[in-house]
This record gives C-alpha cells, sequence and structure tokens, in this order.
C-alpha cells in the first residue's frame, strides 16, 4: 500500500507540474505578445503523460504485480525522476529563451535527459519482468 500512494502522489506532482506549465505557457507567451512557436508549447503535454500519466499506470501495475518487490524499483524510481525533471527544466528553459528572444540551445542538457529517462524506462522494464515472471 505504501508504493501505491507514493506513486500516487508522484502523478499528482506531475498532475500540477503539466497543468501548471499549460497556464504558464499561454499566460507567458500572451504577457510577452508572442506569436510564434516554443518548446513551451509542448512542455505541459510531456509533463502530463511522461509524469502523471505514466505513474497512474505504474500505481495500477503496483497493484496487480507488486513491482516495488523488486530490486530495480528504487534504481527506476531514481532513475526516470531525475530524467523526467531534467527533461522539464532544459524544456523550460528553451522555451523561456524562444519567447524573450535570446536562443539558449540547451542540447546536451536536454540529450542528457532523454538518455537518463530512457534509462529509466529500461529499468522500469527490467522491475516489471521480475514481477510478472
Amino acid at each position: 500500500m505504501k508504493s501505491i500512494k507514493k506513486f500516487y502522489y508522484l502523478s499528482v506532482f506531475y498532475l500540477i507540474l503539466g497543468l501548471s506549465s499549460g497556464v504558464f505557457f499561454r499566460e507567458f507567451t500572451k504577457f510577452k505578445g508572442f506569436t510564434g512557436k516554443t518548446v513551451l508549447n509542448t512542455l505541459h503535454s510531456h509533463v502530463l503523460i511522461l509524469g502523471f500519466v505514466f505513474f497512474i499506470i505504474v500505481m495500477i501495475l503496483e497493484k496487480l504485480f507488486l513491482t516495488s518487490t523488486h530490486k530495480y524499483n528504487k534504481t527506476f524510481l531514481v532513475t526516470y525522476n531525475l530524467g523526467l525533471i531534467l527533461l522539464i527544466i532544459s524544456m523550460l528553459i528553451r522555451g523561456v529563451s524562444e519567447v524573450i528572444g535570446k536562443e539558449f540551445v540547451l542540447a546536451h542538457m536536454s540529450g542528457l535527459g532523454h538518455a537518463i529517462l530512457g534509462l529509466g524506462f529500461i529499468f522500469f522494464m527490467m522491475n516489471l519482468y521480475d514481477s510478472i515472471k
């Protein structure tokens, strides 16, 4: 039960973050009079799907298979959340820099966030595999 609550709270955290980033995108671009394309318009969907929806699915899988009792669970949680937070920060910085007209490209940071997130997915799948054996 403790793990289900942890996944629930993570999903709520990413839900709030995702909805907030959508409001921020709308209001910030309106305030700056920006009408072009920016990374900010995809930030909230990234956060909602990779954070909120993903952890809702993990919560359901925990209920079915007790995934948190296996050896890769902590590694998965730390790696996945680190990668996702890094990805969110890099998208936010890049989007804000696009809106204010000062291109500040964080290709390395974004790439690193994607790589760590991918590693988190691998640990998740290894953990899930151990759970369903």
